[in-house]
């Protein structure tokens, strides 16, 4: 006759718990469905905020932009003729000559005369002053030049670009003269005129 052995003295039935935990697991879930839809909510409102903001940007930029062609067409030529010279003034008072001319020695070498410079124009971007240069120079050879450009390119305060090369018809005079597009740039911290201006007479009362 076989044996049965009942090696639980007390076997368990305790049927509550697993409800209890599926109770909790439940909660914790929904807990946290409730916090990612507030969450979410939140980042489409500031979403949709910050997309209405750059609407209203957009149109403020769009009117002001008819409002500025509106006064520009209503303005006659000679009107125009004398914004643009206006604006070609301040620009031309917030840039430094004297610093152009002791970048351009340095970068010139000693075997490169100028012939003649002429500033077509001087343009401010952001807080970045601009000119163009027209500037004819006499050389000997034509890889002076070259190798005086690319040094210009390589130091990064000019950008020069050769048009046209014509030899010298003066009497006694070697080599040619070279015509060049050039584009300068001053270093971040140049003094602008005033300072320079205002550099100069600090040094002139200091010698008084």
């Amino acid at each position: 006759m076989p044996t049965k052995l009942n090696l639980a003295s007390r076997p368990f039935n305790n049927r509550a718990l697993p409800w209890m935990i599926t109770a909790a697991v439940i909660f914790v879930s929904l807990v946290s469905l409730i916090f990612i839809v507030r969450a979410t909510r939140a980042a489409n409102a500031q979403a949709n905020a910050v997309q209405n903001d750059i609407n209203n940007l957009g149109r403020q930029e769009q009117a002001l932009r008819q409002q500025a062609e509106t006064v520009k067409n209503s303005l006659t030529a000679e009107q125009l003729q004398s914004l643009d010279a206006a604006h070609a003034l301040v620009d031309r008072k917030h840039f430094s000559w004297s610093r152009l001319f002791a970048d351009l020695e340095s970068a010139l070498p000693g075997a490169v005369r100028v012939k003649s410079i002429a500033v077509r124009r001087v343009v401010t971007r952001g807080d970045e002053t601009l000119a163009e240069l027209d500037l004819t120079v006499v050389a000997k050879t034509p890889a002076i030049v070259t190798d005086m450009i690319a040094e210009m390119d390589r130091a990064g305060v000019f950008h020069s670009e050769l048009r046209t090369q014509n030899l010298q018809r003066g009497r006694g005079e070697s080599g040619a003269e070279y015509e060049l597009a050039v584009v300068y740039r001053p270093r971040a911290g140049a003094p602008t005129a005033t300072s320079a201006l205002a550099s100069n007479a600090g040094e002139v009362d200091g010698a008084k």
